[in-house]
C-alpha cells in the first residue's frame, strides 16, 4: 500500500478528498474531525481511490475483453486483434497497432485516463485492423463512436498540457492526475 498523507484543515467543514502524488495518497479532511473519524475515512478514501484504480486502469485481459466489445459495437465486429495489450515504452503515440499480425499496444500514458478516451484510442488501433491508413475509410470507421472528437480534443489537450506538439497517435506525460482524486460530503456514506 502506497503511504498516506493525512492534511487537516480549518476551512474543510463538509467534505474528505483524497488524490495520488507521487508515490504517495493524500487525504484532505476538516480539523474537527475525532481520531475515529480520521482512521474511519481514511481508510474509506484509499478504498475509493482503489477501486478508481482498478475502472482505470484495467488489465491486459480487461483491456482485450474492451476491445471486442468495442469492435463488436462500433465495428460490426470486423476487428479481431490478436492481441491487446499495454506497454510501456511509447514515448510518442497513445496506441500502435501492426495489421500484419492483428497486435495492439497501448501506452501506460493512457491508464488514468477517463474510460471513454480509452475507449476511443483502443478503437483507433482496432480501426487500423480495417483500414491500417489515416484515409477517408479509416476515420469514417470511427463516426459511430459518438466521442471520438472530444477524445481526441482531450488527448490534443494533455499533449498540450505538456507542452509538446504531438500527432494523432503521440502521447504526453499523463496529464490525468485530476482524474485521479475523490471527494466526498461528510454527509454522504462513507462506502
Amino acid at each position: 500500500m502506497a503511504e498516506v498523507e493525512v492534511r487537516r484543515s480549518r476551512r474543510r467543514r463538509r467534505t474528505v478528498s483524497a488524490y495520488r502524488e507521487g508515490g504517495r495518497t493524500i487525504v484532505l479532511i476538516p480539523e474537527r474531525f475525532t481520531r475515529a473519524e480520521e482512521v474511519e475515512w481514511v481508510a474509506a478514501m484509499v478504498q475509493r481511490l482503489e477501486a478508481q484504480d482498478r475502472r482505470r486502469r484495467p488489465s491486459d485481459a480487461a483491456l482485450a475483453r474492451r476491445a471486442a466489445e468495442l469492435s463488436a459495437r462500433y465495428l460490426g465486429g470486423q476487428a479481431h486483434p490478436t492481441s491487446v495489450a499495454w506497454v510501456s515504452n511509447q514515448a510518442s503515440r497513445w496506441g500502435s497497432c501492426t495489421p500484419s499480425d492483428g497486435t495492439i499496444r497501448i501506452s501506460s500514458r493512457v491508464q488514468g485516463m477517463p474510460a471513454w478516451v480509452l475507449d476511443y484510442v483502443l478503437l483507433h488501433e482496432l480501426a487500423h485492423l480495417v483500414e491500417p491508413r489515416h484515409g477517408a475509410a479509416f476515420w469514417a470507421l470511427l463516426e459511430s463512436y459518438p466521442r471520438t472528437e472530444r477524445a481526441r480534443g482531450y488527448l490534443e489537450g494533455v499533449a498540450a498540457a505538456a507542452g509538446s506538439a504531438m500527432g494523432e497517435d503521440d502521447g504526453a506525460e499523463d496529464g490525468a492526475a485530476a482524474a485521479d482524486a475523490t471527494e466526498v460530503t461528510t454527509d454522504d456514506a462513507a462506502s
